[in-house]
């Protein structure tokens, strides 16, 4: 569990350093407040410094981090490769280990790509076959019912 950091600052001087509370970090970065906390919680960015109020302040560096962290879950980066993005990142690690990351990511991005597409040929059969009027017989419902006692067949 991360500690809590001590109170250092007087709310007054928050602004007079050019630090953001959690609001204005959010807003700066895109990334909601309850999200910040968590990235702090997982140890994706440093505990924030407090005021002796014990609200959270945040320097512009963090808000880059956390802007940073915002781009990559837009590009569906996974928490894990969130991180080790990050500790790139952060210590100017060489770009091919970067790229290998990407990479990878590309890879799934592909596989998820394929399985939706299976997954939405399937539904258009399926509901083309639907009569979608006031008869009880649905093929739609017909598979469901079908695969989940096959399913269940495959458990017992």
């Amino acid at each position: 569990m991360r500690r809590t950091p001590r109170p250092t600052l007087e709310t007054s001087d928050v602004r007079a350093q050019g630090l953001f509370n959690i609001g204005q970090a959010s807003e700066a970065s895109g990334v909601s407040a309850k999200m910040i906390r968590h990235y702090e919680s997982i140890g994706l960015l440093p505990p924030a410094e407090r005021t002796f109020s014990n609200y959270r302040v945040y320097s512009q560096n963090a808000v880059h981090t956390l802007q940073f962290v915002r781009r990559a879950r837009d590009l569906g980066f996974s928490m894990k490769q969130i991180h080790e993005l990050l500790g790139l990142w952060l210590h100017r690690r060489p770009s091919r280990d970067v790229r290998k990351i990407a990479l990878e990511h590309v890879k799934e991005l592909t596989t998820k790509i394929e399985e939706m597409a299976a997954m939405k040929r399937t539904l258009e059969n399926l509901a083309a076959h639907c009569h979608g009027d006031d008869r009880p017989e649905c093929p739609i419902l017909d598979d469901l019912a079908l695969h989940e006692r096959q399913a269940k067949g495959q458990r017992s």
